[in-house]
């Protein structure tokens, strides 16, 4: 999803040459996850030539957002809480980002207030 959102529009073989530079990965699997995220209707599919070009059909907050979701659903049965503390304990989330979790948590406790 990354490199359509930064491309605008990609076909397999843009997706597969952008990620081979950064690790080898069969051109298949690719074939394969964009399959799934048209499926799923994260993405736009349409044949031009002999090819499926490919657009992203949300914007990526939104996508994003329903990925998470759907991620703390499925593993965490509705909760996020174990994913924080998960996350927290790993050492995966700075000072800078306590800082401002902390913030959204103060602002949201009093949106809820009023």
């Amino acid at each position: 999803m990354k490199i359509v959102w930064e491309l605008g529009t990609a076909t397999v073989r843009d997706v597969y040459e952008a990620l081979g530079k950064r690790r080898k990965i069969a051109y298949t699997t690719v074939m394969t996850m964009m399959g799934i995220l048209q499926q799923k209707k994260h993405l736009n599919r349409k044949l031009e030539d002999r090819a499926y070009v490919y657009q992203p059909r949300q914007p990526r907050d939104q996508v994003i957002h329903s990925m998470v979701r759907e991620f703390v659903n499925r593993v965490f049965d509705g909760s996020a809480q174990p994913l924080l503390v998960h996350l927290v304990e790993d050492r995966r989330v700075s000072e800078q980002d306590l800082k401002e979790i902390t913030r959204m948590i103060k602002e949201s406790a009093k949106e809820k207030k009023q």
